[in-house]
């Protein structure tokens, strides 16, 4: 099965490909359009800002080819939140636009500071294979100021002040909040999770 990791410049790439080789998986790190349309999973990491993970899709042309995929993607933290039409980070960036009439909006949490930097639950909402072996109650990694709001994709909430989108799924896109790649065994499972839909 051929994996790609995709090479958006902004991320820690080397940790997702780590945690994936731990699971008995190969997988390569790119952006070559090619290697993308042969893939069997893409993986698109988030760490960054949204203005310069589009500008680096615009300039290599991805951004309409990532939209048009049939084969499983997932959208890790920053991945999940250019799934959106647009977000409110620098002043407003257009993002993919695979979520209808969603933006990624600052999260917005009276007495908590932010980043959310941390372990933290997630309250699933919605069977799915993504959350095979994994309890309720688990705890995973997260780092980030921005959210996806909970609605009709959403598979999973947290709370930081206030409720916001872990896990969501439109189709053949999958986007996660935290980071899988750090947070150990629980994040290893649903990598594992996603690798085998």
């Amino acid at each position: 099965m051929t994996i790609v990791i995709l090479n958006t410049g902004c991320a820690n790439l080397t940790s997702i490909k780590i945690a994936i080789k731990k699971l008995g998986y190969t997988s390569q790190i790119t952006s070559d359009p090619y290697l993308l349309l042969k893939s069997k999973k893409l993986i698109i990491p988030g760490v960054g800002t949204a203005s310069a993970v589009m500008k680096i899709l615009h300039e290599k042309n991805l951004v309409s080819f990532i939209k048009n995929m049939k084969q499983p993607v997932l959208g890790i933290c920053l991945g999940m939140q250019i799934f959106c039409q647009f977000s409110e980070e620098c002043n407003g960036t257009k993002t993919i636009g695979i979520l209808n009439n969603d933006s990624a909006v600052l999260l917005k949490s009276s007495n908590l500071p932010l980043p959310h930097i941390g372990w933290n639950y997630i309250n699933i909402k919605k069977k799915h294979l993504l959350f095979k072996n994994i309890q309720k109650d688990s705890r995973f990694y997260f780092v980030h100021s921005y959210i996806v709001p909970v609605g009709k994709y959403t598979l999973s909430t947290s709370d930081y002040g206030v409720s916001f989108s872990s896990v969501i799924q439109k189709n053949n896109f999958f986007g996660v909040q935290f980071h899988p790649e750090k947070s150990g065994d629980i994040g290893s499972q649903l990598l594992k999770n996603f690798l085998e839909i």
